[in-house]
């Protein structure tokens, strides 16, 4: 069992007989009450965001969900192409269900696909990512206010505040959890 102080984003469990996901949470504590906590879960099944709130301490079912290597191929409008890389079979998944995930692969990029009862459910992300680019203005000499970004556009299309030194073409380590740039990488 899941209680409310195990929360984190990206935990999955069952909520009422459907698959959930953390998206966001939090704790809120007011006047002579008890707390409570609001949760903002998206339905691996239908892809829909929905909102939560449940007593703190209230208890929910764990789930297993198995993981298999998967490697990217292509998107073909709403559905995205995974290829398994031990049995070679290809799973299609909708947008919907990838989420914010989709925002940060790139094709033949290796991810885990999150199966449920063998029906696959979501893809898990390493911490953060390499991804190029794209377009951004370009920095100008002496506009070095600190803490001064712009926004970048990257090879996935994923937009982010980057420092003014960053131009086309450099490659950006991004957390896949918050979305946010961490560093220059070249």
């Amino acid at each position: 069992m899941i209680e409310t102080g195990d929360l984190r984003k990206g935990l999955t469990f069952d909520l009422d007989g459907r698959l959930v996901k953390v998206v966001d949470f939090s704790h809120n504590k007011q006047g002579r009450g008890s707390a409570q906590v609001r949760m903002t879960l998206r339905d691996l099944r239908t892809g829909s965001l929905t909102q939560h709130t449940v007593q703190a301490g209230a208890k929910f079912p764990q789930v297993r969900l198995d993981r298999q290597h998967v490697q990217y191929l292509y998107a073909d409008g709403d559905q995205r192409h995974f290829m398994d890389t031990e049995s070679f079979d290809q799973i299609v998944l909708s947008t919907s269900t990838l989420g914010e995930n989709g925002r940060f692969i790139r094709e033949n990029d290796v991810v885990d696909l999150l199966t449920y009862n063998g029906e696959p459910i979501d893809i898990e992300l390493p911490p953060s990512v390499l991804l190029k680019v794209a377009e951004t203005d370009p920095g100008l000499r002496g506009d070095t206010a600190s803490g001064a970004t712009k926004p970048a556009t990257l090879e996935t299309g994923h937009v982010v505040n980057v420092p003014l030194f960053i131009n086309i073409g450099d490659t950006l380590k991004v957390d896949t959890r918050s979305g946010e740039y961490i560093e220059r990488v070249s």
